[in-house]
């Protein structure tokens, strides 16, 4: 049984997200629609080629919609040995807390 990555809920996110590298695992059209503004489009069929791309020094929160797929994701980063933590809540959570939302792919 794996052990779970760490969660952190939004206002702990939005406190410190600044000094980390936030990194969306959802579809691109999810991420399109609406994301936190600065995240970094790595879905979850590619993180595991694509984390080289990442500074293991650097602190990353994984986030996607809900708070599912980014806590695999931050599990797998983990035992890549990154510093990764998983947004609980994702996107909708960070929206509903009245936070501003990117569109596009910016």
């Amino acid at each position: 049984m794996s052990e779970r990555a760490p969660e952190i809920d939004i206002e702990t996110f939005a406190a410190s997200r600044d000094q980390h590298v936030v990194v969306d695992v959802r579809e691109p059209m999810e991420y399109v629609d609406a994301h936190v503004p600065g995240a970094v489009l790595m879905p979850m069929g590619q993180l595991a080629s694509r984390m080289t791309e990442l500074d293991k020094a650097t602190p990353v929160f994984v986030i996607c919609a809900s708070g599912q797929r980014s806590l695999v994701m931050a599990e797998l980063l983990q035992r890549a040995g990154y510093d990764a933590q998983s947004v609980a809540g994702g996107t909708i959570a960070w929206a509903q807390s009245g936070r501003p939302i990117a569109t596009g792919l910016e």
